[in-house]
């Protein structure tokens, strides 16, 4: 087996992984289009079209780096959103706020009457 062969062979495998491994809630079909590119250059290069196949295949690997990068990105930032905490709505700022206002004047007051 030629040396390019089994040097696709193992980028195939490598990027392949990487592109299973994101979730179904970005767009994953950029990813998945740069993948088929780099498999098709890989069929190319055993077909014997050694030329066409390895220019094919780096540019696939090109577009599933850059596509992958992309959609990690949107991944990230869906799952920061997932993790903010719920906004408070006034009332309860207010209530928090006035919590800790009383507080701070029966601390105050039991200070000063030696308690």
């Amino acid at each position: 087996m030629p040396r390019s062969v089994v040097v696709v062979a193992a980028l195939l495998g490598a990027l392949g992984g990487v592109a299973a491994t994101p979730a179904a809630a970005a767009d994953a079909s950029k990813v998945k289009a740069a993948t088929r590119q780099v498999d098709e250059g890989a069929h190319k290069i055993g077909a014997g079209k050694i030329g066409p196949g390895i220019e094919e295949t780096a540019k696939g690997i090109g577009h599933t780096i850059v596509e992958g990068s992309k959609f990690t990105g949107e991944k990230l930032k869906e799952s920061g959103k997932a993790a903010e905490p719920p906004a408070k709505g006034a009332w309860a700022n207010f209530k928090e706020g006035a919590t800790g206002l009383g507080r701070s004047v029966k601390s105050f007051f039991s200070k000063l009457a030696g308690n």
